[in-house]
């Protein structure tokens, strides 16, 4: 049997359906041939029968193609076994489509790329965004060294540490600050400007956005986009006061958390999730379709005005999971900080 993943470069969603093709033929007679296409082009979407990236072709076809499917070079999601959306079809649906028997193996209800549990009644957002954001966390001792000191830096102070602070965390693992950040940067894990300079480090950016987050006993930040935002308490350890708009009426919204609590002016403010996945950096590929909204009916009327992209609509208790699931531990204690925000000692001289 021939299959065929059609994908846009670098789909973080591509390792998940490779994951759950391997999970759904394991105790099955079967020979696989699996090839990947990497397509970036409309056009050769359109001519290779792509509907959003990762599409599985089985000896040519499509077996998950729904009526109306349109060719698209932007995520794809599809239908989870709980209701709700996934960035790759569950073992269960590649078992259907590859035309095998049930596994004597349970199922995980919540097997690597799921959002939410079956429980869960809200729509799920895309695996991709947790997919890549978990990927790109460092390991190297020096660059977690680094990465952190750069999130409490804005946590603290609303931008990040100076170059001399860098550098002494640097020379610890006697290597460059420089050399530190370029490797983040090309991990996707912080962006740099044109001149190295610290841009954003996921949540937190130094330049304007729609989401303002006073942080408390600390300071009021950007946020790369409304996840990122309500994923900033949980990362921290602290209660937050959120600020942003809907992009469609311009009304206020303002989200508290306090003591673990969520309320929300209006109470029927809502995310859309929405990403170009594997379309560069998720800065440029996702951050700018991850918006609140005051109510579902304006976040539908935004996504109908962008059919380019595919998304979900989210309420907020399953926006913050999110946030938390991809931004809780990013600063798990270590021997050199507790986990909650601190502000950085003053510099040495």
């Amino acid at each position: 049997m021939k299959l065929e993943i059609l994908q846009v470069p670098d789909c973080p969603s591509v390792a998940v359906l490779e994951d759950r093709i391997r999970r759904a033929t394991e105790g099955h007679p079967i020979v696989l041939e699996i090839s990947h296409r990497v397509i970036d082009d409309p056009d050769e979407a359109a001519a290779a029968g792509m509907a959003g990236s990762p599409t599985l072709l089985v000896d040519g076809v499509d077996p998950f193609a729904v009526p109306g499917q349109v060719p698209s070079v932007s995520c794809r999601l599809y239908r989870s076994e709980s209701g709700g959306m996934d960035g790759a079809p569950s073992v269960g649906a590649l078992r259907a489509a590859l035309r095998l028997g049930p596994s004597d193996t349970p199922e995980d209800s919540r097997a690597a790329g799921d959002c939410c549990p079956p429980s869960d009644t809200a729509d799920c957002p895309a695996s991709g965004l947790t997919t890549w954001r978990s990927a790109a966390q460092p390991a190297d001792p020096a660059e977690k060294a680094i990465h952190q000191a750069v999130l409490r830096g804005f946590a603290a102070t609303g931008r990040p540490p100076s170059a001399a602070e860098l550098a002494r965390i640097a020379a610890r693992f006697d290597v460059s600050a420089a050399s530190v950040l370029a490797r983040l940067h090309a991990a996707d894990v912080i962006r740099l400007d044109t001149t190295g300079a610290i841009a954003s480090a996921y949540p937190f950016s130094t330049s304007p956005t729609p989401h303002r987050v006073r942080i408390n006993d600390g300071a009021t930040v950007y946020a790369m986009c409304a996840v990122d935002a309500l994923g900033m308490p949980a990362m921290l350890g602290t209660d937050a006061v959120i600020t942003s708009a809907d992009p469609v009426t311009s009304e206020p919204i303002q989200i508290t958390i306090r003591a673990g609590e969520l309320t929300a002016q209006p109470a029927t403010t809502v995310v859309f999730l929405g990403a170009r996945a594997g379309e560069g950096p998720s800065a440029d590929s996702c951050c700018n379709d991850l918006n609140f909204f005051t109510d579902r009916d304006t976040a539908q009327r935004w996504s109908d005005a962008h059919p380019h992209l595919d998304g979900a609509i989210l309420d907020l208790a399953a926006a913050r999971r999110l946030g938390e699931d991809i931004f809780g531990a990013q600063l798990a204690a270590t021997s050199d900080h507790p986990a909650t925000l601190s502000r950085p000692a003053p510099p040495q001289h």
